[in-house]
Order: structure tokens, then sequence, then C-alpha cells
């Protein structure tokens, strides 16, 4: 028996990249010999788990890079200690690599606080910097609004000495926590906002994960984004339009420190998903308040959460090439993801019979001792894959919904009196339906035509329906787990009047505990796909144990969303 490892089957690294807007450009420098190579980065922040959305800049990023010879680094924008954690570090990379993707370099921001910390004094020195003792309510008070102009500091004429002086008596820690902070003197009339002399540093007596007690003085994002870039010889920062403001201000830094290099910046539109959030700060409350079973829930929109529910690399790469790179903002279908992961599945998945919720089925007159086996292929479309044999025994089980005691006219399922075709095996006839003393249907007792066996003259017999089914004797009971949509409306946190976790779908998730397997589920190897035939697809999670399966499905065999999302849009819901 073979199985597929999706992660072995991801080859990004060479793939054609789609064409977009900044593949163009890219490939209009090359030509022009503005570039000789494109260098990229993926500066993620170490605090939380990536989601779905950094997955389309990962695949940017990377595929960029290596259809223009170049190289990404991966790089930690590690410069608020009071919320990065190792384990974000240590989640981060193992989503880059389980994606496929392999980077240059390992970079932290907080390599560069030394030279950031120089860049700093050059400004000081050369009038572009001022300390301000105001508290940062004021600061942000004074910054003033689109109309209006900001209120310059009363601190923001000090004299180059002193700026420098009050500064250095920071990184030392001679003050307390808010007392100053470092601002670039810029413009305070400035249309755009960013440009009105921005902080820089902040005294922070935070224990850092990397640094420890080294600084008591950090520096904001804005200072260290672009220079990290240029220390490293970045070509290009591909960053998401949120940036497009703040490009004034990281190119001024450029033009006025002594970088090593200039980066270009070029934005495009982020990731929007229906019936899902994306902000890091929503996802990190959804965790923090216990609504999910932490960062890698599987109903979660991580790349960790994905993984554990049952997505490939591939499908992910193929969902983000598919949806392309523009500069305009758009909500893509949830349906388009799960369409990529349905499409990588069908050809890789082995096939399988699960019964999720058994109802038990006695063949009265099979009377042989010994089990008959069905030959069924373990994949309909690909002979190489192999065949297995799945035992037959007297008593079986089917699912509960493939029986209907007082069934409609076009219930092509079994029903009393009704036929039926058990997968790979022969047809079985409805004869008797068994209560419990609660009148709940808890056995049928059914006989089988045994000229309909597979390979006999009978097999020819027709009959509308065909359902999976197990062995008594021999399946192997599993906890199964039918994930869904985390949230029950397309936009959980458009109405800012509502609190987003109200929205949370109470049927996201249905534990399956009596489900019963196939024997060759038992053992099956961890973060390969399988096909519950007419069920769905799914993966071990990662609490399975051999005998002790435990599945995800990862997603169902048909798009069971698609009538309701229509209607919702109709609604303009």
């Amino acid at each position: 028996m073979t199985h597929s490892n999706p992660t072995e089957q991801a080859t990004p690294e060479g793939q054609a990249a789609g064409v977009h807007f900044i593949h163009t450009r890219l490939k209009k420098e090359i030509e022009a010999g503005q570039v000789d190579r494109v260098i990229t980065r993926f500066p993620p922040e170490p605090n939380g788990f990536l989601h779905i959305g950094h997955a389309k800049a990962i695949v940017l990023n990377f595929s960029m890079a290596d259809t223009f010879g170049g190289y990404t680094n991966l790089r930690f924008d590690d410069t608020n200690p009071a919320k990065e954690e190792q384990r974000y570090i240590e989640a981060i990379k193992e989503d880059v690599r389980w994606l496929g993707y392999t980077w240059q370099n390992e970079c932290y921001a907080s390599d560069y606080f030394d030279t950031l910390y120089e860049y700093a004094l050059h400004l000081i020195d050369a009038g572009l910097a001022y300390v301000d003792g105001q508290d940062a309510e004021v600061i942000k008070a004074q910054r003033g609004t689109l109309t209006e102009p900001g209120i310059p500091s009363p601190d923001r004429d000090r004299a180059v000495d002193e700026n420098r002086a009050l500064f250095e008596r920071m990184r030392a820690g001679e003050f307390e926590d808010g007392a100053y902070v470092l601002r670039a003197k810029i413009d305070m009339a400035a249309p755009n906002i960013n440009l009105r002399d921005p902080v820089l540093y902040r005294i922070r007596r935070q224990h850092h994960y990397r640094t420890g007690d080294q600084w008591c003085i950090y520096p904001t994002y804005d200072f260290t984004h672009g220079q990290s870039d240029a220390i490293e010889h970045i070509t290009h920062s591909l960053c998401s339009l949120e940036f497009e403001d703040h490009r004034p201000l990281y190119d001024w830094f450029i033009n006025h420190l002594p970088v090593p290099a200039r980066p270009q910046q070029i934005e495009f539109a982020r990731l929007n998903i229906d019936f899902t959030v994306l902000s890091k700060r929503r996802l990190t409350r959804l965790v923090d308040e216990g609504h999910v079973d932490g960062w890698d829930d599987p109903r979660m929109p991580t790349i960790a959460g994905l993984r554990r529910r049952g997505f490939t690399p591939q499908s992910i790469q193929n969902f983000c090439h598919e949806i392309g790179v523009t500069k305009a903002e758009s909500v893509i279908p949830f349906g388009v993801l799960e369409r990529n992961l349905r499409d990588d599945l069908n050809v890789r998945a082995e096939r399988r019979m699960a019964v999720l919720k058994p109802l038990k089925v006695v063949l009265t007159n099979f009377d042989a001792e010994q089990p008959e086996y069905a030959t069924l292929p373990n994949h309909p479309q690909d002979p190489s894959l192999g065949e297995r044999q799945v035992p037959i025994t007297k008593t079986l089980y089917i699912e509960q919904d493939d029986f209907m005691e007082d069934a409609p006219k076009k219930f092509f399922r079994l029903k009393p009196g009704g036929e039926v075709r058990l997968r790979g095996a022969f047809i079985v006839r409805c004869d008797e339906v068994i209560h419990n003393s609660e009148g709940q249907v808890v056995e049928l007792r059914c006989s089988f035509d045994p000229e309909s066996r597979s390979g006999l003259p009978g097999a020819e017999r027709k009959v509308k329906g065909t359902i999976h089914w197990v062995s008594a004797e021999h399946a192997v009971p599993a906890n199964v787990h039918l994930y869904d949509r985390l949230f029950n409306v397309p936009h959980p946190a458009k109405d800012k009047a509502v609190d987003f976790v109200t929205h949370i779908n109470p049927d996201s998730v249905e534990h399956c505990g009596g489900a019963m397997v196939e024997p060759s589920l038992a053992d099956w190897p961890a973060q390969t796909p399988v096909q519950f035939e007419r069920l769905g697809y799914f993966i071990p999670d990662i609490n399975s144990l051999p005998g002790k399966p435990v599945f995800n499905r990862a997603v169902t065999l048909r798009d069971t969303w698609a009538k309701l999302e229509k209607a919702l849009r109709a609604q303009g819901t």
C-alpha cells in the first residue's frame, strides 16, 4: 500500500509564479538592468501564529525571488518584547518550512539594535531627531487630523547636544518608562500624518526573549522596518496596502541615514476571506478567551490550524496563485480555498470506508463462518495505488443516515423492503427493523442476494442506491471530528457595534466518538490525507494513536455552503 505525503509533494521553489503587476514590474526592472536579481524578505512579528493571509505574502515573496534569480530572508521584526515569545518563532519557522519554502538567512530585527541606535544618534546629530518629554496621550493629541496640522512639541527645538545627552541617558536607564521618547523632526504640518514627527524610541523596561535585559529602550516598528531591509540589502520590500502611507516615512529614513542599500517598497492588497477573521488581535482573543482550542484549532485560519485540519501545502500555494496579486481590496469566498483543497486531495488521497454514526445490520442468510472479502481500488483513477481486501461478515455497520423507516419516494438508500448495493459487495434487502424500548431503530435484519456478488452474472442487476459499510467484527473504533466554518455570517467583524464572537458558529465542530473505520485506518500515517467514501476528505489528528485513530475532516466532497453564501450575498449580508 502506498501513501502520499503532502509535504514531500510540495515543490514551490522553481515553479512558475502567477503573472501580476508586481511580476510585470520586476521583469521590466531586470530587463532594464536596474537590478540583477530580486531579494525579498518575509518579516513576521513573533507575537502570534501565522494565518492564511501570511501564506499569501510568503508565496509572493518566495516565488518572486525564485522567479528572478534571488532569494528570500526570513526576518523576525521583534521590537515589542511585551508580546513576543520563542514559541512563536518556532511555529513560524515550522509553517514556512511546511509550505515548502527555504529561506536564505534567518534574521532578527534585534540583531540590528546596536546599528539602529547609531542611526538614531546620526539623526540627532543632524538635527533631525529630538527627545520629547511629553507623555504618549499628549503626543497623540498633538498629531492633528487629516484637515488640521499637528502642534509642535515644546521640546522640538531642544539643542542637539542636549538631545544627544538625554538619549544616551535614556539608553543608560536613568529615566522611568514613558518619561521620554525620541521623535524624528520632519514636518508637523505634513498632509501625511505619518510624517508628523513620529516616535522612534520608547523607554520600556521589558525583558527581551533574545537580548535579555541589555536594552531598556526599544525602536518602533516604523523606525526598524525599512532600515532592517536596507541592512539586509533587500531589493524589494513587498508589503500590504496598509503600509502604503508609511512609504514616504521609510523613504525619509533611507534618505537621511547612512544605510548600505535602498529597498523599493511595493504594496499589494491583503487577503480577506469570508466567514473568518484575519486580524491577529481578534485571533489572539479567540485563543485567550477559549473560544477555540488554541492557535492550531482546525477551525482557525492559522497555517497551523489549516495543517491540522488537513490542508496541504500545494492546495494553499495553488489558492494563493489563483487569487492573484492586485491593489484592489476584495473578499475571497472561503469556498475557493476549499475547492483548491478538494482538487488537490482528489488526486492524492486514497479511498477508504468509514461509518461515522453506525447502524447495525445483520445479514440473516450470511452463513459463512469465515469472512468474505470485497476487492476495492485504493484510488479509482490511479491503479498504481493498488487494491485492498475489505472483510465482509454477517454483522455490518452502515450510516444511520443511509436508512429511513418512513422514506419519501425519491429516497434511494435503504428502507423497509428496499434494496441497495453495498459498495464493492452485493445487494441487500431490508426485511425487518428492530427498535429499542424508546422506539429508536437499533438494528436492521437484511438478506443479501448471493448472485449479485461482484464478478457473478447477477452483479449486473441494477439498484438505484450504493452505500458504504464496515464489518462489525473487523472495524476499528475511531473518534472523528467534523469541522466547519468558525463563523455563521460572511463578515463577522463588519458591524463594529456587535461583538464578532457573537457570530461564532455553534455547529463549527461535531464530534463523532462512536465512528467505526476500515481496519487499514487503524494506524494511518500522520499528515496523510484519505477520502472517507461519500463523506469527505480526512487526516489523522495530532492526537491520533496506533489502534486508537482520531481523524479530522478537512473538507466535504461538495461545497455545502455555496447556496447559503449566494443567498447571503444577495441579501447584502
